[in-house]
């Protein structure tokens, strides 16, 4: 599996970043043009609970992320 870091700009000042594992870019990107226009939900990486309405996103990046190591 690999990591991936995605970014939901609401504006130039205001994002929300999740990171998922999934099998590919590809399905990454399948991922989330699935959640388009709807509700999702998620905990961050610092444990935050999150309800976001995809609808109101301006932005969104995918990217591979690679963790440094501890």
């Amino acid at each position: 599996m690999k990591e991936f870091k995605v970014t939901y700009f609401f504006d130039e000042e205001h994002y929300i970043r999740r990171f998922i594992h999934m099998e590919s870019q590809e399905k990454a990107e399948g991922l989330i043009q699935s959640e388009r226009d709807r509700y999702i939900s998620f905990t961050d990486s610092r444990g935050i609970y999150h309800e976001l309405n995809t609808r109101n996103v301006r932005v969104v990046q995918v990217s591979e992320y690679f963790r440094e190591p501890r």
